[in-house]
């Protein structure tokens, strides 16, 4: 019996450890808000796969808080905008920081 309260003992502890990793991501105040920004984040990065202006696999995308930061490089100013569009398009976003640098 013993035994068997220890594990249990075990099992709840490291769940009890483990369980507020996963409430609270990245500074963001709910899992909720951390999903959003997940969904923000695929449906932008689903947008410039679609688009056969951008080259997609050059543009980072990362999501806080419905605010979208873009990375990475673009052929031209013109990609770098449209980027940028596609990913003000986005129903959640709050805000767009385009950091994309354009290559000479």
């Amino acid at each position: 019996m013993n035994s068997n309260l220890t594990l249990g003992a075990v099992i709840a502890s490291a769940f009890l450890i483990a369980l507020p990793g996963c409430a609270v991501t990245r500074g963001q105040e709910t899992l909720g808000a951390y999903v959003d920004d997940s969904a923000i984040t695929a449906n932008v990065k689903a947008k410039l796969v679609d688009d056969k202006t951008v080259d997609a696999a050059a543009i980072g995308v990362e999501t806080l808080e419905g605010t979208v930061m873009l990375s990475g490089f673009a052929k031209s100013s013109a990609e770098k905008t449209v980027a940028e569009k596609l990913a003000w398009s986005v129903k959640g976003v709050k805000s767009v920081h385009n950091a994309i640098v354009v290559r000479s």
